[in-house]
């Protein structure tokens, strides 16, 4: 998608709220993403937005405060359209993993051009503000915490917590990299391999089985690539 289309689309799409405070939130979200903190101006923010300086003054107090806010609004859209993942009861620790790995995946990078909430949390967490301490700690944290409990039931308890958060990261930098270095991706592989086999399908299929191998446990024909 171009650069025009994308700004034309976040237009729409925050004309479209009829809340005041949900349309400044909105806009800063999309013109701190692409701009960052430093270079995204408040009369930018009230444009896209349709408001006066004013509104952002009465509902934030000043822009420091509308940017917190913004990365906060960011990561609980995101919470909300990717919630946790959650599995019946009996459900074989190597499945949660695909399925965990799997979540992270489409939320990293099931779509043409990433949304603004994606774009201002990677910002944020290549950037850390003081923001970055509560999008760790209502966003990350609790995904990480999942993680490290699957990895737990995966090993038998035999592993110590340092080392359940040491694999932890591992898998969450493989599945980390497809986003913060797409661009890089995209010129090291050619777009039908990507197509074909660095979809998040795919790829989970392929972090998990990798994971599960280096544990030294037996691939699940569930799990396992085809």
């Amino acid at each position: 998608m171009s650069s025009t289309s994308t700004e034309k689309k976040g237009r729409s799409e925050v004309a479209s709220l009829e809340d005041p405070r949900g349309r400044i939130l909105s806009a800063a979200g999309r013109e701190f993403a692409e701009k960052g903190y430093e270079t995204a101006t408040i009369r930018d923010i009230c444009t896209l937005a349709s408001v006066n300086v004013a509104a952002v003054n009465y509902y934030f107090g000043d822009k420091h405060r509308l940017y917190i806010e913004s990365v906060r609004h960011a990561y609980e859209e995101r919470s909300r359209q990717f919630p946790l993942p959650v599995w019946a009861d009996g459900t074989l620790p190597a499945e949660k993993l695909r399925g965990f790995v799997g979540n992270m995946l489409e939320r990293m990078m099931g779509f043409d051009e990433p949304p603004w909430q994606v774009r201002l949390m990677l910002r944020e967490v290549l950037h850390p503000t003081d923001a970055c301490r509560k999008l760790v700690e209502n966003y990350i944290q609790p995904h990480f915490t999942v993680l490290c409990n699957i990895l737990d039931e995966l090993t038998d308890g035999k592993e110590s917590p340092a080392e359940l958060r040491r694999i932890g990261l591992s898998i969450s930098g493989q599945c980390f990299l497809y986003r913060a270095a797409g661009d890089v991706v995209g010129m090291l592989i050619p777009a039908d391999e990507i197509k074909e086999m660095h979809n998040p399908a795919e790829l989970a299929n392929h972090i998990t089985s990798y994971c599960l191998a280096a544990l030294g446990k037996r691939v699940p024909l569930s799990v396992e690539v085809s």
